[in-house]
């Protein structure tokens, strides 16, 4: 019976460490105050979104980029598919959208 309690006293030991390792506390805390959680979604949201849009604008440079490359290369039909595709997007580029 003594092991036993000992056992148990050991596991909530390493339950209370964990729980401490987590955080629990100050998610709880962050939970019952809706005003930071509001906030720190916010923050984390403009960062997502920043973060998308500068991935996908390098993205689309380094597309358009080797794009323009395989132009150069004057491949039959692919060639001239390719050119008025980067026509498109250059002529876009250059009109201001009102």
């Amino acid at each position: 019976m003594l092991n036993t309690g000992k056992k148990l006293e050991d596991l909530l030991k390493k339950l209370a460490l964990d729980m401490e390792k987590m955080k629990l506390a100050e998610y709880i805390e962050l939970l019952n105050n809706p005003k930071k959680l509001l906030w720190v979604n916010f923050i984390a949201g403009v960062a997502r979104g920043l973060g998308t849009a500068i991935g996908f604008t390098i993205l689309f440079a380094i597309i358009l980029y080797f794009l323009q490359k395989l132009v150069l290369l004057k491949l039959p039909l692919i060639s001239d598919f390719i050119a008025d595709i980067v026509r498109m997007v250059q002529n876009n580029a250059r009109v201001p959208k009102y």
